[in-house]
């Protein structure tokens, strides 16, 4: 394909959605470059009054154009690129003036005016060439604007606002990706960012994928890059002490230099699903996927409703209490007696109880950690899962699928449950590389997800159980 950096075009906004770290920023830059136009940067963080955006009427005192028309100044051409971004986590949008704006799902209205509706003249192309600044007051042309904007997530955008912009999706990295992006570009740009050359230290694959497993856990590379740097900092400290050897840089010591290991990942899931009653789920986040451990414990009492920890929101206590009517409707089926509904109370807990969850995509992992603790069998070691339950015992399709894909291989997860209807979403968004290593097993009912996630022998639980030995001794 071959850019003609005059043509006539249309513009039409864009946004780039995904979890930090992940590039938006880097591939506007790149796309500035490559257009050969100037790059501004604008703040969107904390704004509340819809003057910064449209300018302040010259009878106020020290009155001045809005910080688009400040920032096409600057650049010095009506075409420019021009982030608009805010520090915060929630990052909207980079306009690429080319309006680069960074984390529009930030802004927020008050009695000073409504700065997203501001930006909806701005971000349409059908209105913006008659842009009216309160201080110039006068009409003008931002056509030949390209606006581009970044976020991590949607939900907190007005959807006017979203409904002007084209939504190109940016997911998060496999280890694989981050290996092949610390050796093209992290490791030299740190190595030379801390006044280092090639011949003093080396950062192999082997110890990039070791720091990226045990010390980092993210959809990025954001904190890879700031293990990588802290490690050339270290040398040229050493440099400084008068060791000028070159250092080759193994997994000891990555550990003496990054301290001990944070994340053990390969052994989590092993470890904690040696008890029955816990299973582990995957979840969505504006950062990316993450695992989700579902615990179920069982005690003497009279049969009330399950007991519900962890601050779970609405939607997934209504899925806990599907779970829990599905597992007692089909009681007999599963094995368990009827009378121990009669005389037991259950507990369901979420752990990292100081982080608010919600949602229905973990119904299957609420009924698969029941029958584990009812039936007396612990979940198979290195099995993850996701999907909605209906009281039919049916498994609807979730969102999230390439996200909770990554979050379950970067924890060690071997086998991964989806609902059948996500079978094509997963054939669209995963790749044969990122595939491999993982079984996928698809199902449209519990009793299939049940048949995977537990034994179904006692040669089976014994296989799982030198499984999981194997793990933990190799840790």
């Amino acid at each position: 394909m071959t850019l003609q950096r005059h043509a006539p075009l249309h513009y039409i906004s864009h946004r780039f959605v995904g979890p930090p770290g992940t590039g938006k920023t880097s591939i506007t830059a790149s796309l500035a470059r490559a257009l050969g136009r100037p790059f501004e940067r604008i703040s969107l963080g904390g704004v509340r009054d819809e003057a910064e955006i449209r300018g302040h009427r010259r009878t106020y005192v020290a009155s001045g154009p809005g910080s688009i028309v400040q920032a096409l100044k600057k650049a010095g051409r009506p075409d420019p690129i021009l982030l608009l971004y805010d520090s915060r986590l929630l990052r909207l949008s980079r306009l690429l003036l080319t309006h680069f704006s960074d984390e529009i799902d930030k802004v927020g209205r008050d009695f000073r005016g409504d700065p997203s509706s501001a930006l909806l003249e701005t971000l349409d192309p059908e209105q913006n060439s008659t842009f009216r600044d309160n201080y110039l007051d006068v009409p003008f042309d931002l056509s030949k604007v390209l606006f581009i904007c970044t976020a991590n997530m949607l939900d907190t955008i007005p959807e006017p606002l979203r409904d002007r912009m084209e939504i190109i999706e940016l997911q998060g990295y496999t280890e694989d990706d981050k290996a092949h992006i610390a050796e093209r570009y992290l490791v030299p740009k740190q190595i030379e960012e801390n006044g280092l050359t090639k011949e003093q230290i080396e950062i192999p694959e082997d110890a990039v994928r070791f720091i990226s497993r045990h010390y980092t856990r993210e959809a990025g590379v954001r904190n890879l890059e700031r293990n990588i740097g802290t490690m050339c900092r270290k040398q040229a400290r050493r440099i400084a002490e008068g060791k000028t050897e070159k250092l080759l840089v193994t997994c000891e010591v990555v550990q003496e230099f990054l301290g001990g290991i944070k994340i053990r990942i390969d052994t989590e899931i092993a470890e904690r699903t040696k008890r029955p009653g816990v299973a582990v789920g995957l979840a969505w986040t504006p950062s990316g996927g993450e695992i989700l451990f579902i615990e179920a414990n069982k005690m003497k009492g009279k049969g009330g409703p399950p007991l519900l920890t962890g601050q779970i929101g609405q939607v997934m206590q209504e899925s806990i209490t599907v779970a829990h009517s599905w597992v007692r409707s089909n009681a007999q089926k599963l094995g368990i007696s009827d009378e121990f509904f009669k005389d037991h109370d259950i507990h369901i807990h979420v752990p990292a109880g100081a982080i608010p969850k919600d949602g229905p995509s973990a119904g299957v992992t609420m009924a698969t950690a029941l029958v584990s603790l009812l039936k007396d069998t612990p979940v198979r070691p290195l099995t993850g899962m996701t999907g909605e339950l209906t009281l039919s015992g049916n498994v609807l399709p979730i969102g999230g699928v390439k996200e909770k894909f990554l979050a379950a291989k970067r924890a060690g997860v071997k086998d991964i449950i989806f609902p059948a209807d996500n079978r094509m979403n997963v054939e669209e968004d995963l790749t044969p590389e990122q595939l491999e290593g993982v079984n996928l097993h698809f199902c449209s009912m519990i009793e299939e997800v049940l048949e995977v996630a537990l034994p179904g022998s006692r040669q089976e639980e014994r296989q799982d159980a030198e499984t999981r030995e194997r793990v933990l001794s190799n840790a």
